[in-house]
């Protein structure tokens, strides 16, 4: 028997636990992959939850950017260390494109250190709908080639910063498709 892929419906999240989220609905049509300084954000947790990687992809060039995060997954650190990651690239960005994850709930202080001077009520954070991994798919591709040289089963706490950087310096040299 045949299966059929239909479309799929929009789901609007019911994810509560973000403050004043902006669905990806609300993203400019602009921020469709072609134009630079649009970004897919994520994070891969290591074992037993213990440490994480930040890691941020920009969608027309598929560069990769990622950081160690020793404290794992807790918002402030994170966004300290997007923002870090981001600023040589500050005048430029446009959108940025994340998942629910409670470890985003610190999405505004990002959008107010990297959107443009001047702008009132700055937002270039955007969340995807709950259960729709798809809608940053630049991302999950990425984040599938970093596993290949960090399995799920790694304990972060053995891996140094210097590793991580040879990993995106690797990921960002090899060629892919655009």
């Amino acid at each position: 028997m045949k299966y059929n892929r239909h479309g799929r419906p929009d789901r609007t999240t019911k994810v509560k636990n973000i403050p004043d989220r902006v669905s990806i609905h609300e993203r400019p049509a602009e921020a469709d992959g072609k134009r630079f300084s649009d970004w897919e954000m994520d994070a891969i947790v290591g074992k037993d939850g213990k440490g994480a990687i930040v890691t941020l992809t920009e969608r027309s060039t598929n560069m990769l950017l990622m950081a160690k995060l020793p404290q794992g997954k807790q918002p402030e650190p994170l966004a300290k260390a997007v923002i870090r990651l981001l600023l040589p690239y500050r005048h430029t960005v446009r959108s940025i494109t994340t998942d629910n994850g409670a470890e985003f709930c610190c999405h505004k202080m990002i959008s107010k250190a990297l959107a443009p001077k001047g702008t009132p009520n700055p937002n270039i954070v955007f969340l995807a709908d709950s259960f729709s991994s798809w809608q940053k798919g630049a991302i999950e591709n990425a984040n599938k080639l970093i596993r290949q040289y960090i399995p799920k089963s790694t304990d972060f706490s053995t891996i140094s910063s210097a590793f991580i950087r040879k990993i995106q310096y690797k990921i960002n040299r090899r060629p892919r498709k655009n």
